[in-house]
């Protein structure tokens, strides 16, 4: 090698490297105090996720590491100007060099599929979380462009607004009215599920830190996509029972009269809370769509049994 070839190897060396120095800088300048909710679960749910995430990236960054090391270790060894190691085709590759190369990834995948495969079971949306609290139920309809929750069992109901107790299990059981598809997502707590027409999905979560988090959209669905956000408040079991009975002294009733307003598409809507709503709302909004789908099954609870989910130490939903 030249001496203005080893200058301009060198010269790129360090160019790379104060490269990756700024944007480590830039990045820690950006995230500091910025609460980056897949780095940062509030759920048992996003805990698993988050866990399995973290493991997966350890494992492919150590082999990409690896990886590349071998790459630039050889294209420096052959590289034009070094004669003592001259590249010859006719040479044969060594059986153990060929098993190297197909053991190493073949490895890599086991060990990630021995995580992923059994997390991904434990982990499905409908799979009851283990808890000595009693699970609490909470109907969601996906709206034009809005969020409707329906707390059978309390009576009440709410607008682009969550309250749930803290180390509670909870049954988010999903639909959709007016809009054929949507994504429900509280990404603290955990992943996202899809709310259509015509079918009814089940996701269960549990918050296990006291805040308030984002909801949202997580599928582009029109005009007012941008603004179908809500807000999640996990909260003691004193205050949330608290929240109710206020809520319950609410003058405004969700009837059907009431709902069918709701329907009406708008963008960017205040929290609502109202009382009383119809106890046959739910049932009303799958009848409408009843045809290609049987929904008899649906509306009972025995399709939302789950076997508790056990072990709860790391997955992915």
């Amino acid at each position: 090698m030249t001496k203005s070839q080893k200058q301009s190897t060198d010269k790129s060396a360090w160019l790379i490297l104060v490269g990756l120095v700024i944007l480590g800088i830039v990045l820690t300048v950006l995230l500091r105090g910025k609460d980056v909710v897949l780095l940062n679960p509030k759920g048992i749910i996003a805990n698993e996720q988050y866990t399995l995430m973290m493991h997966s990236t350890y494992i492919l960054v150590a082999y990409a590491v690896v990886v590349l090391s071998i790459l630039y270790y050889f294209a420096w060894k052959y590289r034009e100007s070094n004669k003592k190691n001259m590249y010859d085709p006719k040479v044969t590759k060594g059986k153990s060099v060929i098993l190297a190369i197909w053991a190493a990834p073949t490895l890599v995948m086991v060990v990630l599929a021995s995580m992923m495969i059994p997390t991904t079971f434990k982990l499905q949306p409908r799979a009851a979380i283990e808890s000595d609290k009693q699970p609490i139920t909470v109907q969601v309809v996906a709206l034009r462009w809005k969020w409707l929750f329906i707390y059978p069992e309390h009576d009440i109901a709410t607008v682009n607004y969550v309250k749930i107790p803290v180390d509670t299990p909870v049954q988010f059981i999903l639909t959709a009215d007016e809009a054929p598809m949507n994504a429900f997502w509280i990404p603290h707590l955990g992943g996202m599920l899809y709310a259509m027409t015509e079918h009814v999905n089940q996701l269960n979560l549990m918050g296990d830190t006291i805040g308030e988090y984002q909801g949202s959209a997580a599928e582009i669905n029109g005009n007012g996509f941008a603004g179908m956000r809500f807000k999640t408040d996990v909260t003691t079991d004193e205050d949330f029972r608290s929240w109710v009975r206020k809520t319950k002294q609410t003058s405004s009733q969700l009837d059907l009269a009431m709902y069918e307003s709701l329907l009406t598409p708008s963008e960017n809507n205040a929290v609502a809370l109202y009382s009383r709503p119809d106890n046959a709302l739910f049932s009303t909004i799958l009848s409408k769509y009843a045809g290609s789908h049987d929904h008899s099954a649906m509306h009972g609870e025995d399709h939302m049994k789950a076997e508790p989910m056990k072990n709860m130490d790391h997955g992915s939903h």
